[in-house]
Formats: C-alpha cells, sequence, structure tokens
C-alpha cells in the first residue's frame, strides 16, 4: 500500500495526513477522553482514547502515514501530537483547528484541506459529544433484574437521557456536533474524495445507542426529546447510506462502525460522581460480562478494531447495509463483526434531502454574513 494520509474529527482533535498533495486518511474520534491536570490547558488529553488507539495501529501498519490533528481545542491536540510522536518518532504530524458544531469552523477548515492537498483517499468521522447524560437509577435497577440486563449495559437503552443546548449558529448542538458538522465538511470535499479512477472511504464512528424509536423526520435535531445522542447516532446510520446511495457511482464509499462498550471519558460521565477507585473495582464485573457479549471491548485498543479493519478493506466489498462491530472475545480476541441496520433507503433519501435544505439555508447565512463583515 502507497503512503497514506490520516484525518481526524473531533471536538479535540481530528487527523489528517497527506503527502505530495494527497491525503489518504482522515480520522475523527469523540469527545472520549478522560479530564486530567494539564499546564497551559482547561483539560488534558487521555492517551487511552479510541482516536489515538487508531493513529498509533495506522501508523504501526503504515510507518510512512501522514497524520494531521484537526482539532477544537489545539492544546490537546499539541499533547496527542507529542504522544504519536513519542512512539513513532518519524511519524508527519500536522494540526489544523476545526470544531464540528460550528459552521463557519468547519468551512474555514474544508477550505485549508482543499489548499493543502489534491486527493483524499480515507475520511474518519467520530466527532461526538453526549452532553449532560442523565442515568435513570430506578430504570437501572429495574433493567438488572431483567432478559434486557445485558443490551442495558452495552447500549445504555432505557437508562439514558441528555439535556441538550443550542450553538451559535441556531442548531442543537448534539445534531450539529454529531452529524450535520461531518455532513457539511464531507459535502465541502466531495471535489477531493470523488475523482476519476479513484475510490475513497468515509467512515463513521455511529454506536449501539443509535436506535430508530429516537429519530424523527419531523424533528431530526431532536428539539423535542430527550435522546439526542441516540437520535443523532440513527441519522448517522441512515446518512451513510445515502451517501452510498448518492457517491459510489463517483467513488465514494461509506460505512459505520460500533467501537463497543469502551471505558472513556463518555462512560465516566455517566455517573460523575463515581469515584475512580470504584470504577476500578467494577472492571471485573465487566470482564465477566464479557464472557457473555463481546460487545464489551472495554480499552480503546480494542474499540479500533472496526476502525483499523476498514482501513485494509476494499470499498467495493464493503456491505452499505451493515453495521461493523469492534468485538472482544471473554479471551481478549479482537475481531469485528457486520450486523445488519435498522435503516431503509426512503428514510435514509428523506434525511439527505432535509440536511441539503439545512445546508442550503447556512450556506446563505454565513454569505449575509460575510457581506455584513465586508460592510464594516
Amino acid at each position: 500500500m502507497e503512503e497514506a494520509a490520516v484525518w481526524m474529527t473531533g471536538p479535540s482533535a481530528q487527523t489528517m495526513t497527506g503527502g505530495g498533495g494527497r491525503i489518504d486518511a482522515a480520522i475523527g474520534w469523540e469527545r472520549l477522553w478522560r479530564p486530567i491536570t494539564a499546564r497551559g490547558c482547561d483539560v488534558g488529553w487521555d492517551i487511552r482514547g479510541i482516536g489515538l488507539a487508531l493513529c498509533e495501529r495506522l501508523l504501526d501498519e503504515e510507518p510512512g502515514l501522514q497524520l494531521c490533528l484537526a482539532c477544537r481545542n489545539m492544546c490537546r491536540a499539541q499533547e496527542a501530537r507529542a504522544a504519536l510522536l513519542t512512539s513513532h518518532p518519524r511519524a508527519q504530524v500536522g494540526l489544523l483547528q476545526l470544531d464540528t458544531s460550528s459552521v463557519t469552523s468547519v468551512l474555514k477548515a474544508a477550505q485549508e484541506v482543499k489548499l493543502r492537498y489534491s486527493q483524499l483517499d480515507y475520511l474518519y468521522l467520530n466527532a461526538g459529544i453526549m452532553p449532560n447524560p442523565q442515568f435513570d437509577v430506578k430504570a437501572f435497577f429495574k433493567g438488572v433484574f431483567s432478559s434486557k440486563v445485558v443490551n442495558m449495559l452495552a447500549t445504555g437503552e432505557g437508562i439514558l437521557t441528555q439535556k441538550d443546548s443550542t450553538t451559535a449558529d441556531g442548531m442543537q448542538e448534539v445534531f450539529a456536533t454529531n452529524l450535520f458538522g461531518h455532513f457539511l465538511l464531507v459535502r465541502e470535499l466531495e471535489s477531493l474524495l470523488c475523482q476519476p479512477g479513484h475510490t475513497s472511504q468515509v467512515i463513521w464512528t455511529s454506536s449501539s445507542n443509535a436506535h430508530q424509536s429516537a429519530f424523527s423526520l419531523e424533528d431530526i435535531q431532536h428539539q423535542q426529546g430527550t435522546h439526542p445522542y441516540s437520535s443523532s447516532k440513527y441519522a448517522t446510520d441512515l446518512l451513510s447510506l445515502a451517501l452510498n446511495t448518492h457517491l459510489n457511482k463517483q467513488g465514494l464509499y461509506s460505512s459505520v462502525i460500533c467501537p463497543g462498550f469502551v471505558m472513556t471519558k463518555l462512560t465516566y460521565a455517566i455517573l460523575p460522581a463515581f469515584p475512580d477507585f470504584l470504577w476500578t473495582l467494577a472492571m471485573p464485573i465487566f470482564w465477566f460480562i464479557r464472557m457473555f457479549t463481546n460487545t464489551f471491548t472495554l480499552t480503546s485498543y480494542n474499540g479500533a478494531e472496526a476502525l483499523f479493519w476498514l482501513f485494509k478493506q476494499t470499498p467495493e466489498s464493503l456491505d452499505a447495509y451493515s453495521k461493523y462491530h469492534s468485538l472482544t472475545s471473554g479471551r481478549g480476541a479482537n475481531h469485528i463483526q457486520p450486523r445488519k441496520m435498522d435503516v431503509d433507503e426512503d428514510t435514509a433519501e428523506a434525511l439527505y434531502q432535509k440536511l441539503l435544505e439545512l445546508e442550503d439555508q447556512v450556506r446563505k447565512k454565513e454569505e449575509r454574513r460575510d457581506n455584513a463583515s465586508l460592510l464594516l
């Protein structure tokens, strides 16, 4: 395989690598790091994150890979870059600022990408948030003594709700960060992704928490509900299918993965008052549960399995209707499994058209804002 480039879209780091005007891969990770003390930064970057684990695995596989960390918080990006260069001193790791919740930031970052590179081969999209998670203790204990206990623990179904907020652009924050910002980014980069005689992959980090019941075409931003994260992840599954319908003929192939149950900041944030040592004591329980469900991947390295596996696949061989799950056996062996998603082409197309309409609206708004700035 020839030299590759990776771009990561994430709230604190997105990675891009490229050489000779070409970028082979783009990667992103969710806001899954645990807060740590770091001089000069509000919040440190936890090197246990799935994004960093993926970068490490990609560089192990392809030492000549070039990375560019596209980040909302440049301080965290610098820490991520330092960690990668410590383990791979000869790696080429650049930085780019990007916040997927901001239309202006996405457009500016995409413009910079087009100035730096002429071709994009892989685009990993897993920037995401689950803000203010609320844990339903009553539902939890009820579920523990039911037949759905394993599914409840693996997906959080029935026990987690979130309180969303609004961005400066007037959109729901979870929708903007987890879905629309990525959609706008793909639209902006189509010229690099869709080129004659060339195939590219867009790889989304979805979730087993993506439930059809949380999503509505009448409320794609989930303004009226309490499960914006689940809604955004189900919309991600639909959008991936729609991208394949519209862009396969241009050489772009979209896939979605689920990292499984990984011990990251997102997990810890569900019970913020839960002391660290109690999480440590709970680990043997999680290991035991893994004997019954392989979805308990637990570590970032294991959770990145499907992301890494897709990097090595021929795009045309992948199933647009399947979600690729990272799985870890009771003995600790990693593998992936494609599972059919609960999606259909009609709903996917309807969502795609609504996103195009919203894109048109935000572009006109940006244009008016730019014109107003020029007048000033």
